[in-house]
């Protein structure tokens, strides 16, 4: 007999999640038996319900705010891009345990070269320096990035990220993120700003230059305020969306054995 595979994703809030359309479709697309559920689980009960779910059969399951870096420690062994990163949004319950990892670097990653396959970033502007660029850093720096130009309002905690991750971060003060656009290849919005129900980011576009791609994490509305100004300037803009879908490839094949694809059908179901 099939064993009946659960998997989920644990955040607090959760019920917002496109998770559950994206994993519903691809076991639906590929035949395969399997659930997975929204989790809202509290930070206080977050240590006991990854001991009691696979328990309950549940073979693995994606982790979002707030209980990232707390997954880190729960885990019996950690990938080195988790631990690099600071956080792990993909836990596998295997017999010896726990196992964490990181897949957000891989699908920021990919989803801006299933759009543009020689994108070889150079230089570098990220706004913001919360969780998600923990993750764009990680894979700028292993795309060959030389130069990340990050800014963010609270200046300190831009100061602590680039402590952590590394060389080739310059932090730039939030009132001269403008003209840090100049002689950049990238730019990348990792806040919250534009996001449907947020204001938009307040970031003139006057010096960047007019080859540089432009991409921001958001994907509500899918072409937020910053895409459209890039897009009508004659920027390449990718939206965030891809990241969602290419960051749960792995974790997909690693729970019901099958390598899924990412393409147009997939991004419609999510999308509603």
């Amino acid at each position: 007999m099939t064993q009946l595979r659960l998997a989920g994703v644990i955040g607090d809030p959760v019920a917002h999640s496109r998770s559950p359309r994206l994993f519903r479709h691809w076991l639906q697309r590929y035949g395969l038996e399997g659930h997975y559920v929204p989790l809202h689980i509290k930070p206080d009960d977050f240590a006991e319900a990854l001991r009691i779910l696979p328990r309950m059969g549940f073979v693995g399951v994606n982790v979002t705010i707030p209980h990232k870096h707390d997954a880190l420690g729960l885990a019996d062994t950690v990938t080195r891009l988790a631990d690099r990163i600071g956080a792990a949004n993909t836990l596998t319950f295997t017999r010896s345990g726990i196992e964490a990892d990181n897949t957000d670097a891989h699908g920021f990653a990919q989803n801006i070269r299933d759009a543009h396959p020689d994108w070889a970033p150079r230089v570098v502007s990220l706004i913001g320096a919360g969780g998600a660029s923990r993750a764009v850093i990680a894979a700028l720096q292993d795309a060959g990035a030389e130069e990340i130009r990050l800014t963010n309002r609270t200046g300190a905690r831009a100061e602590e990220l680039a402590g952590e991750l590394g060389d080739g971060i310059t932090v730039i003060p939030w009132d001269e993120r403008a003209a840090m656009l100049a002689g950049c290849d990238t730019l990348v919005n990792g806040t919250a700003m534009g996001m449907s129900g947020n204001p938009p980011l307040d970031l003139p576009l006057d010096d960047l230059p007019a080859t540089a791609l432009v991409t921001d994490l958001v994907y509500t509305p899918m072409e937020t305020p910053l895409l459209a100004t890039a897009r009508a300037r004659g920027n390449p803009v990718v939206d965030g969306l891809g990241m969602l879908l290419h960051q749960a490839v792995p974790g997909f094949e690693r729970w019901f054995g099958h390598r899924p694809r990412v393409d147009e059908a997939l991004r419609k179901a999510v999308l509603g």
